[in-house]
């Protein structure tokens, strides 16, 4: 197949895209960041996809990290997008909208799938890949399988949902210090420990490049670590995606 496909990763704040070579991970461009429409309905994104699109002049296959639960193709849910996503065929409207083939993925599901298959790491028993942003993504693997759409940044906590406590979004609009939000997001990890027991948590999303800051506070008995792709693994697991997605329809 051809080694370079467009991947674009959507965000409660912003949508990345860069041109991946999806044999190595490498990004073949530099990265390009827009700001996500607000209201950020389904035909005001679709229109930065194609914007996308166009930065790259791009005309083959497009890999898409979505932040919603979806199953083939089809957004399920919408915490940190607008609500007329639910039940929206997005491989449909995107594929339309940029006149070629587009691939969608849960988001954090597409950053997981990156780091789990590009970077040489310890891939036996359970890994909990989360992503730190605007909310909480998660990805869960057992031996290097995807258990797609955990979305466990949604769990019923602290009398709410956890994204709503301990997201970087309520550190900053908070004001809170890197050891204040750090306790609670291992308040978080120790919840998640107590009900997956993984052998690994790999903290990505934008926060972990932060990960000298505020990884002194946890307390968490299971190993955690920053991701090595960091904030580019959405884009790089969605290009790889789009890109074995597309070679079996050949």
């Amino acid at each position: 197949m051809n080694s370079l496909v467009l991947g674009i990763d959507i965000g409660a704040s912003g949508i990345k895209g860069a041109i991946v070579n999806v044999h190595s991970g490498d990004m073949h461009t530099e990265r390009f960041k827009i700001p996500t429409p607000k209201p950020s309905t389904p035909e005001k994104v679709a229109a930065e996809i194609v914007e996308m699109k166009e930065h790259f002049d791009w005309k083959g296959p497009i890999g898409c990290g979505f932040p919603a639960l979806v199953k083939h193709g089809v957004a399920k849910t919408a915490s940190n997008i607008d609500k007329s996503w639910i039940n929206t065929n997005v491989e449909t409207l995107f594929s339309q909208a940029a006149q070629t083939d587009v691939y969608v993925l849960n988001d954090a599901d597409a950053a997981g799938m990156a780091e789990m298959s590009l970077v040489d790491i310890d891939k036996e028993g359970t890994v909990l890949f989360l992503t730190i942003g605007s909310g909480i993504g998660s990805a869960l693997f057992t031996d290097g399988s995807l258990v797609p759409n955990t979305e466990l940044g949604h769990l019923k906590f602290k009398g709410g949902v956890a994204e709503q406590y301990a997201a970087d979004s309520v550190r900053k609009n908070l004001k809170l210090t890197w050891e204040e939000w750090a306790k609670r997001f291992d308040e978080y990890m120790c919840h998640l420990d107590l009900l997956f027991s993984p052998d690994r948590i790999i903290l990505g999303g934008g926060s972990s490049k932060y990960f000298a800051d505020f990884s002194q506070w946890f307390t968490v008995k299971t190993t955690v670590v920053p991701a090595t792709l960091l904030n580019n693994a959405g884009i790089i697991g969605a290009a790889c995606y789009a890109g074995t997605k597309h070679q079996s329809k050949l």
